[in-house]
């Protein structure tokens, strides 16, 4: 029997082992030094208690504020402190954790330390502590303070009324980038209110009266009364109106080109309501148009209806190119929301008796996120525009106010609770509400990075459920892992960042004992997709689910050694007795750091450095030389001892291996004689998850299928080869029987035909 040339084994060349097992300690040496010389390069851990009076002597007033000298004492009703400058108040500091309650992704607060003037403009931003270890020792310090001190200048009052702003991130660390914005301004704002800093109303007290929608209200079913009753609200403007509007502008161009058409023409007559309050909905859109617009909203959303007829349209025709309706936004107290086309539905008719015909019928929904109170009054604002030129124009706004009338609402038993924010059930909603909204917005803004990792993960499933399909093919299965893993690299890493590490399991850990909240995973989707799918794989198919097929670095290290493969690079093949006991050193690895992790998370994470996961594919390999070092070693050790990290080194995977004894299924396949005598398996498993014996270990597999490849192999398989080999006999045998049968019955009809 033929068989192909097997890798280099040690065991077949004793004089070759003494020096390549001493090059297999370079690595290993390698590790210690980079090790401890990353370590000497981290910075250090700062006090953990997050209040303005920890950080206060620790960050000069001059390094928070140029030319400010000191700090006066901390408030006494707020955790806030003047800033100085030769004896003069120039604004006030604080620590944002002091009013926020916005964790990271370590599931702790990220401590920002804000000084913001009298007009409500932020003049210094520092960051003095956090947990996150992408950049506690992922990314150079100097690029976070120089994004913080971007948002100086930054004008609080301007955020209260537009939420949009461009926001800068960061590669490898936009999950901590977004929540230091959401910190930043929340808290900015909160503490522009409590101070009535550039205008800004102080926030109402928690005793003030609230109402609630009144339930069993009821609506006039006719238009004219609708609009009478202040239901319905209206806004009538003709073109002699806006010609007038414009012409009380201070730029004359405004003038050059006034509308042409009768003054008392109707410019554009329009109409709003809150049709999320049932009894207005059921007047304006009939029971059924009601019941649909319940289904269209979710819990805490809310709907308008705007409906316009005339020659301006409220809606414009910009939404269709970037599904943003730009002539109208709804503002409400200092908060405004712009509608988007994900949010609007058209109407087909008004059902209240008398209603005219419009041009334009709309609903928009209000995202749960916004804080609308559908008890409090708001307004719309509409944009009207005049062309001065090809491409420059002017814009006026007009306004149509709402409230709801006293008799959709009803009061409900004032709050006499004290001011903590701790204790207060409307700010702890609020705050609630602020925390959701920072993943929902993190989710929707990852939507076409979810698409593609779901796919990625029916695809992969799809490969397991039918993998004896799959590996019918060498050819083929050898190509889908190549592309698999290609795209696992370089969308999944280098472009996602959706790399899984053993500090996710160490945030997960500290979370359970120092109170989990599901906010702080929800901050990455990808990384939470990831380990929900793990979780499941788990059961399934072990470790190998992941390891082999999902993980960036570990498709770094495979493709690496394919391209050493090709340019004849030569494989080393460790002895089994040395390969079994070296398995053992990535769990020593892991029960170090979950061991150091007790005692302190900050210094586990350091430890944790044992991963290249950051240096490779979230910073590529853009960070202080001994960290690029390291993985550089690691990788070069991969061009010849495939997977050497996996194998290993990794902690990850000895983490998902201690669960993966209990998987239900046992999906591959294997002949009584794989390992006696056939080792053909055995020699070509990529990281030599097979025993001799022939048992395939799942805590080491990575479920290549290179092995069920194999399994079907004509030309390498012995047992293929052999009931080929019968079945061809079989088949020989018969045919000659046949062959027999036919002479027989030649000779007999002969005979009879000479009788």
């Amino acid at each position: 029997m033929n068989t192909p040339p097997l890798p280099l084994r040690l065991q077949t060349a004793p004089h070759l082992r003494r020096p390549i097992c001493s090059l297999l300690w370079l690595p290993v040496m390698v590790v210690v030094f980079t090790l401890s010389a990353m370590l000497c390069v981290s910075p250090a851990n700062a006090q953990t208690k997050p209040v303005l009076a920890q950080f206060i002597d620790k960050v000069p007033a001059a390094s928070l504020v140029a030319g400010a000298d000191g700090y006066g004492q901390i408030e006494n009703a707020a955790p806030v402190a003047p800033v100085l400058k030769n004896g003069d108040q120039i604004g006030w500091a604080f620590i944002t954790s002091d009013f926020v309650g916005t964790t990271g992704y370590s599931g702790k607060p990220i401590h920002v330390m804000v000084a913001i003037d009298q007009n409500a403009r932020i003049i210094g931003v520092k960051l003095v502590k956090h947990s996150e270890p992408i950049v506690l020792i992922g990314i150079p310090e100097e690029r976070i303070e120089a994004l913080t001190e971007g948002y100086i200048g930054f004008d609080l009052v301007a955020a209260t009324q537009n939420s949009d702003h461009e926001l800068n991130i960061i590669s490898g660390a936009t999950v901590t980038i977004m929540v230091i914005d959401d910190s930043i301004l929340r808290s900015g704002i909160k503490v522009a209110r409590t101070l009535e800093l550039g205008g800004l109303s102080a926030p109402e007290t928690a005793n003030a009266p609230q109402f609630e929608i009144k339930a069993d209200a009821t609506a006039p079913q006719d238009w004219f009364t609708l609009v009478g009753d202040g239901t319905v609200r209206r806004m009538s403007l003709d073109v002699g109106q806006v010609n007038d509007a414009f012409a009380a502008m201070d730029d004359p161009r405004a003038l050059e080109r006034p509308i042409e058409a009768p003054a008392e023409e109707t410019f554009i007559d329009m109409y709003v309501s809150l049709v999320s309050i049932p009894a207005i909905g059921k007047a304006t859109l009939g029971e059924r148009g009601y019941n649909n617009l319940k289904a269209w909203l979710k819990d805490g959303e809310e709907a308008i209806l705007v409906t316009a007829r005339g020659q301006y349209s409220f809606k414009g025709s910009g939404y269709v190119r970037g599904g943003l309706f730009d002539r109208i936004q709804l503002i409400q107290g200092d908060m405004s929301v712009r509608f988007r086309d994900r949010n609007h539905r058209r109407v087909g008719d008004i059902m209240a008796d008398g209603a005219p015909e419009f041009k334009e019928m709309d609903l928009f929904k209000i995202p749960a996120e916004s804080s609308f109170d559908p008890t409090q009054p708001w307004r719309i604002e509409l944009l009207v525009h005049r062309d001065i030129g090809a491409i420059e124009r002017l814009y006026t706004t007009f306004d149509i106010g709402w409230q709801p009338p006293a008799n959709y609402l009803s009061s409900v038993p004032s709050i006499t609770s004290e001011t903590d924010t701790t204790t207060n059930p409307v700010i702890a909603s609020d705050e609630q509400a602020a925390k959701t909204a920072l993943w929902q917005r993190i989710w929707r803004d990852k939507t076409v990075e979810i698409v593609v990792l779901s796919i990625m993960l029916v695809v992969l499933t799809a490969a397991f459920f039918f993998q004896g399909f799959l590996t019918r093919s060498a050819k083929f299965t050898f190509w889908f892992r190549i592309s698999f893993l290609t795209v696992t690299l370089v969308f999944l890493g280098w472009y996602a960042n959706a790399q899984l590490s053993v500090v996710n399991l160490m945030a997960l850990t500290n979370s359970l004992v120092t109170g989990f909240t599901w906010e702080a995973f929800l901050l990455d989707p990808l990384t939470f997709i990831l380990w929900f799918s793990v979780a499941a794989a788990l059961i399934f198919w072990g470790r190998g689910a992941y390891c082999g097929w999902l993980c960036p670095f570990g498709a770094l290290q495979e493709l690496t050694n394919r391209i050493a493969k090709f340019f004849h690079v030569p494989q080393w093949t460790l002895p089994w007795g040395l390969h079994e006991r070296l398995w053992a050193v990535k769990y020593i690895i892991f029960l170090g750091l979950f061991g150091t992790m007790l005692a302190s998370i900050d210094q586990a994470e350091k430890l944790a450095e044992v991963e290249p996961f950051k240096t490779a594919i979230i910073l590529k390999f853009d960070r202080a030389w001994p960290f690029v070092l390291y993985a550089v070693v690691l990788l070069g050790a991969g061009l010849f001892v495939e997977r050497f990290y996996c194998r290993y080194l990794c902690p990850l995977g000895a983490a998902l291996a201690i669960p993966a004894r209990m998987r239900m299924f046992d999906w591959l396949k294997r002949y009584k004689e794989c390992g006696s005598p056939c080792q053909n398996c055995a020699h070509e498993c990529m990281v030599q998850a097979i025993h001799p014996t022939g048992e395939i270990n799942p805590n080491e597999c990575h479920n290549c299928l290179h092995c069920q490849v194999l399994y079907q192999s004509e030309k390498i398989c012995p047992v293929v080869i052999k009931k080929l080999k019968r079945q061809e006999s079989l088949l020989a045998s018969m045919e000659g029987a046949q062959k027999a049968l036919n002479r027989t019955r030649t000779t007999k009809q002969n005979l009879k035909e000479k009788s």
